[in-house]
Parts: C-alpha cells; structure tokens; sequence
C-alpha cells in the first residue's frame, strides 16, 4: 500500500472504446466494457450494461463466460453498476462501509453493495492528479499509473499479500491465473479499482 492513501474512484464516457488510457481496466479477468454514465455532483450513475463479445475482447469474454458458468451472476451486475454503490467521505461517515480506501487528502472511499455470497471485494482508490513517487514511476513506468497501481492493490488485498511480494513476483501485472475479476474507473477526481475474488 501506498500511505497514506488508497487508490480512487473514476469513470469512462459512454461510448468510449476500452485500452490503455481509457479510465476501464479489461485485462486479463476483468469485467467490461459498456457504456458508464458519468455522474455529475450527487447525482448517481447508471448501470454499465452487458458485456459486449465484439468490444470486450477475450479476457472479458473469457471471464463473463466463466462468471456465467460459474453462477456468480451478481459480480458482474455489482461491477456494472459501481458508481452506485461506491461513496465518497470522511472516514467517520463511512464507518459502516463493507470496505474501504483511504485518501491521502483525508477523504474516504467506501463500498456499499449487497453482499455476493462466495466472493469477497476489496476496493482501492487514488486521487487521478497525484503526483506518482519518482521511484515508483521508474520502477513500473508512468502509463496509466494510477489504474494498475489500483488494481494491484485491490488485488493484493484479496490474495492477502503485502503489496512488496506483489511487485517482486508481478510489478503491477495481474498473474494469468487469477480468478479475481476488476473494474477501474474514474468518478470525479479519482481512479478506483474494486475487485471480487471467489
């Protein structure tokens, strides 16, 4: 983990095609794409919709299809439909959160979705302007920083591994073999990755 913060929220413009520099991570186990509706101050977001085959590329297919499969139909409704579930605050406000990530500007980020009975989620969120610490920038580079960094704490948290193991056996890559699926995305002036795994 970065201290004192956590990674951050963010949000993709509808219509917007998936990749590097997009806002929506879709690697390797990652649910999306799909239109998002970026929310405006205090208003809610909508839905992402389906997954789409012809835009989702293979490790989306890949993971909708195992999700399918699997009968965990309410994770990818809860990546959706993020925004709607994701509250920004002070860590007093959201005290009762099912999970949480802090901020290095004091504020929080809390996730609020119903319980997916068989998975665990785990959130982390970054301001999208921060300044990436130099050795960190020349370590895994300067390219969507802030969205991998996020995913890759979401991901240490759920596998229980201290991000330095994370980094020596990884960098900020996701192995091939999760079975963890992500979304990242941008809401305001944050990136945030929340993330489920079995």
């Amino acid at each position: 983990m970065r201290p004192p913060s956590e990674p951050a929220l963010a949000a993709r413009r509808p219509g917007a095609v998936p990749g590097p520099g997009s806002g929506v991570d879709i690697g390797p186990g990652a649910i999306g794409p799909g239109p998002i509706a970026e929310p405006g101050p205090g208003a809610a977001a909508g839905p992402a919709g389906p997954i789409d085959p012809a835009t989702a590329g293979p490790a989306s297919t890949a993971a909708a299809g195992r999700l399918a499969v699997s009968g965990t139909r309410p994770v990818p409704a809860l990546l959706g439909a993020a925004e709607r579930h994701l509250r920004v605050g002070t860590p007093a406000e959201l005290a009762y959160a099912v999970t949480r990530s802090h901020l290095d500007d004091g504020r929080c980020v809390g996730w609020y979705g119903p319980a997916a009975p068989g998975w665990r989620v785990a959130i982390d969120a970054e301001r999208a302007d921060a300044e990436i610490p130099p050795a960190l920038a020349r370590r895994f580079g300067p390219a969507d920083f802030w969205a991998r960094w996020t995913r890759a704490e979401s991901l240490c948290k759920l596998a229980a591994v201290p991000v330095a193991a994370w980094w020596r056996r990884h960098g900020l890559a996701v192995p091939p073999d999760t079975p963890a699926v992500w979304r990242t995305l941008r809401v305001d002036d944050l990136v945030v990755t929340v993330a489920f795994a079995p």
